[in-house]
């Protein structure tokens, strides 16, 4: 069963996959033609497996199973979006995984004791508009109504993207669900990294969300003649911007539950025999704990100043993102787990890096997350790959979580 599971999967991702506007990689924005023609797609297999489809005011394509007599609600499901040159598993095997094990469990006559719905969320990478998880957000109750009327590069506001998508914004503040009615958000995912691929592990099941935070850092010094000035008379601000980012790379490798990353720097003058005078760069750190990332940042903030002091330079900084971590639910991470064992799979735990809709969704509810191995842990890249039978024993585990769920 489970291979001709995981072909089915790669089949459906083939044809999603076509609904692209780039010949390299998957390339489909919200509301957009390509979004169109996916949700086309994914709404012929969702009525093929006996759920009921429609469309919110914010995009999300719902497929439900109702077990009637007021039962809650199981929510799954990811995102149908890609980023430019994308891949053809990030988010949209999270919704096509639950479509095929609901599938499965309704031509085996199964009635489960809960209603379930499958999600098929329109925005979650925010590489159209400057705005992203529209549609957990709308769910939770918690999103910014403001964020409708700011515009992608063409000028065209998401309010318009959504009118000209046959859907009516104004009515986005009536989509907030009442947390009593769910049971919880299960997102199933590709890993996007290569953990599951060392331990040779198909499965996993994920602890928490990392937490992000992001310091911009500026270093001021004197431009100079790189063949005039000696070595000791010099203020270089690229060697400060260097002793920071390797300071930060310390620090992750001492603390496991913290990644630092610098990732941009923008160096002036950037020429081959001048001296830089200026550097401004971009600290990122990630982890599942909240305290160790920002203990981090401030020892990191510290050591910036502290190094300017020593080096005669300026130095400006200032944390400009952060979002804290989202602890999966306990229960619904042992029934993942449980369901992982039953195919006679190891059950391992780890955390996500990258942010997801569950992050999202937990302002409405409990999540949880199955990872799925990806090959050499590639991902937002036209090489990313999950295999049919990794993606075979994904549904089984979903058929298997449904099954064993309690109300």
């Amino acid at each position: 069963m489970t291979h001709h599971l995981g072909q089915r999967a790669q089949e459906y991702l083939k044809q999603l996959a076509e609904c692209s506007i780039s010949e390299t990689g998957v390339t489909r924005f919200p509301f957009t033609l390509e979004h169109k023609r996916a949700n086309a797609l994914l709404t012929t297999w969702m009525e093929e497996a006996g759920l009921s489809v429609r469309i919110d005011d914010a995009g999300t394509l719902i497929g439900r199973y109702d077990a009637g007599n007021n039962t809650k609600t199981l929510l799954m499901g990811s995102h149908q979006d890609s980023v430019k040159q994308g891949g053809a598993y990030d988010g949209i095997m999270g919704i096509v995984l639950p479509v095929i094990a609901l599938d499965y469990l309704n031509r085996q006559g199964v009635k489960l004791p809960f209603s379930v719905e499958v999600l098929a969320f329109a925005d979650e990478e925010g590489v159209r508009f400057p705005t992203a998880l529209v549609g957990p957000r709308a769910l939770a109750g918690t999103l910014d109504e403001s964020v409708i009327d700011r515009k992608d590069k063409d000028g065209i506001t998401l309010r318009s993207a959504l009118l000209n998508f046959g859907l009516q914004p104004e009515k986005i503040s009536q989509l907030k669900r009442n947390p009593g009615d769910i049971l919880g958000f299960i997102e199933t995912h590709i890993e996007q990294g290569p953990v599951l691929e060392h331990e040779g592990l198909p499965l996993g099941v994920v602890s928490a969300i990392s937490g992000i935070e992001r310091h911009q850092l500026t270093f001021t010094g004197q431009a100079a003649h790189a063949g005039t000035v000696p070595m000791h008379l010099r203020k270089d601000a690229l060697a400060a911007a260097a002793i920071i980012t390797i300071e930060a790379e310390k620090l992750a490798i001492k603390l496991p539950d913290l990644l630092a990353t610098v990732g941009q720097l923008d160096v002036t003058p950037n020429v081959p025999n001048a001296v830089p005078g200026r550097v401004s760069m971009m600290i990122e750190l990630r982890s599942p704990n909240d305290e160790v990332r920002e203990k981090a940042g401030d020892k990191l903030q510290t050591f910036a100043k502290e190094t300017a002091q020593l080096r005669g330079l300026g130095c400006e900084i200032s944390k400009t993102y952060s979002q804290t971590a989202t602890h999966c639910d306990h229960s619904l991470q042992l029934a993942i787990a449980r369901a992982i064992a039953a195919s006679n799979n190891p059950v391992y735990q780890l955390p996500s890096g990258a942010t997801h809709d569950a992050s999202a969704m937990a302002d409405l509810t409990r999540v949880a997350m199955l990872f799925v191995r990806c090959k050499k842990g590639i991902s937002h890249n036209p090489a990313e790959y999950a295999s049919d039978e990794d993606m075979g024993l994904a549904i089984e585990a979903l058929i298997e979580l449904l099954g064993d769920l309690q109300c």
